[in-house]
């Protein structure tokens, strides 16, 4: 049972997101009080390491002063102003200059918006935009994945292969949302079937999908670098190498959801990178400003522009954006977490923790509850299995994955439960003997699930 420190005012008005209103109702919330490095602790003064970064984005952990410095300066000189009517500010303008400076090959503008949900929504809105000006009004259709995540707006959460975020919704709205197997290996794969032959079915499915439907209605192609709410889920090997030359050949474009990846989460700048993926369109956020203030950013290529250019001269303006997109302490927050990462060699220290990282957690595969680790960088994710040499799951019902993300939390480590699939991003300024209690912690928490599941806990 969680620790019912909730204020009655909180289960009267606060709506907690992504959460079960009925368990939340009866049991409370746990409120975060501080935080400080890679801790935080709550409001009864309970301390937890933070595995997942708040949510995937607290990169630079809890307690960064030059961000908070940042923000402060910014406020002091220019709180707000927007970037409508060719307006805006030099914070919007030196961000998006260190983007561009940043980025894969070939993406040259920048569009700024609060949210990751946002940056893909927008990256939809200038892709329809876009096909009407190249002359292709039936080319619509956009393909994303099986346990793809990529937002919560209407269309977002369409794209997105999340039951739970569309279920009752009346999502997926309209028929231009398709959607081709989750890669995941592990579950899928068949009997004998390598990781390059998994790889190559998917590709085929991909293929067969696009030639049933018409190349013709087909615009965009989404995918994580790293399925975030598909469970940490890294690729299965080839995958990407040949997704891409089908897509090339169809002219559809590929949008990298770079919003969990982006900024050294894979050990690499951007996931692409790490798995020589070449984006027309990259969405960012979450890490952008280490989540010290909301932020994202759409990036596109020159082509993608040069049509928005074309639309402004035939409807007299580009009509989109956001009261908020773009805000100019949210972009000096940017341009800090930016110059810190640089400075830090932040990639350079995600590379060397890693191994401790991928090995720690590694550690686990022989534990009664664990059928698979992967991982790349600091993201992995640890699945559960009834039995794991026949690679039997467990129901639904049975909520293990729930209950190792509760005992977790009692032996003072926060992961968070994707199904039965444990998932791990920590802050990238985690350390090596930090990466050695967290997964202490987890080893305490997989074994008080293990023995509350009525069998014995494993020798200390």
């Amino acid at each position: 049972m969680r620790p019912n420190n909730l204020h009655e005012a909180d289960i009267a008005h606060f709506i907690h997101q992504q959460t079960d209103l009925a368990d939340h109702a009866e049991h409370g919330a746990i409120l975060m009080d501080r935080g400080e490095g890679v801790r935080v602790w709550d409001t009864e003064g309970r301390e937890y390491i933070e595995a997942m970064a708040g949510l995937w984005c607290t990169s630079l952990g809890f307690s960064e002063k030059r961000l908070a410095d940042a923000a402060y300066k910014q406020l002091l000189q220019l709180p707000y102003y927007h970037t409508f009517f060719a307006k805006g500010h030099e914070p919007g303008v030196v961000l998006a200059e260190k983007l561009i400076g940043l980025a894969p090959e070939g993406l040259t503008n920048v569009a700024f918006q609060c949210s990751g949900s946002e940056a893909n929504d927008a990256a939809i809105k200038m892709i329809w935009y876009y096909n009407n000006l190249v002359g292709r009004p039936s080319k619509k259709k956009i393909i994303g994945r099986v346990r793809g995540y990529h937002g919560n707006t209407i269309a977002t959460a369409s794209l997105s292969g999340q039951p739970h975020m569309q279920a009752d919704f009346d999502l997926p709205y309209g028929d231009r949302f398709l959607k081709v197997s989750n890669p995941h290996y592990y579950r899928a794969a068949e009997p004998g079937e390598t990781e390059e032959q998994f790889s190559a079915r998917m590709a085929d499915e991909l293929e067969a999908l696009i030639e049933k439907e018409g190349a013709e209605n087909i615009a965009a192609f989404f995918a994580e670098p790293v399925q975030g709410g598909g469970g940490a889920l890294t690729p299965p090997r080839g995958y990407f190498d040949l997704i891409q030359p089908i897509l090339r050949k169809h002219d559809i474009l590929f949008v990298a959801d770079e919003v969990i990846c982006g900024f050294g989460r894979t050990g690499e700048m951007w996931g692409s990178l790490t798995y020589g993926i070449k984006p027309d369109i990259l969405t960012c956020a979450k890490q952008l400003t280490a989540a010290y203030q909301p932020l994202s950013a759409t990036l596109i290529s020159r082509p993608i522009h040069e049509a928005l250019v074309a639309g402004s001269r035939k409807n007299g303006s580009f009509g989109h954006g956001y009261t908020y997109g773009g805000h100019p302490v949210a972009c000096a927050v940017g341009v800090e977490t930016l110059n810190i990462y640089a400075e830090r060699d932040m990639i350079g220290h995600v590379k060397k923790v890693s191994p401790a990282f991928l090995a720690g957690l590694e550690q686990f595969r022989g534990h009664p509850l664990v059928g698979d680790v992967r991982g790349v960088g600091l993201i992995a994710g640890v699945e559960l299995m009834a039995d794991k040499a026949a690679r039997t799951p467990f129901t639904p019902a049975q909520k293990v994955g729930v209950l190792v993300q509760e005992k977790c939390r009692e032996a003072g480590l926060v992961v968070r439960a994707i199904g039965d699939r444990i998932a791990f991003t920590p802050p990238l300024i985690i350390t090596e003997a930090e990466i050695g209690e967290m997964c202490a912690r987890f080893g305490r928490g997989l074994d008080a699930a293990w023995a509350e599941m009525g069998a014995v806990p494993r020798a200390a």
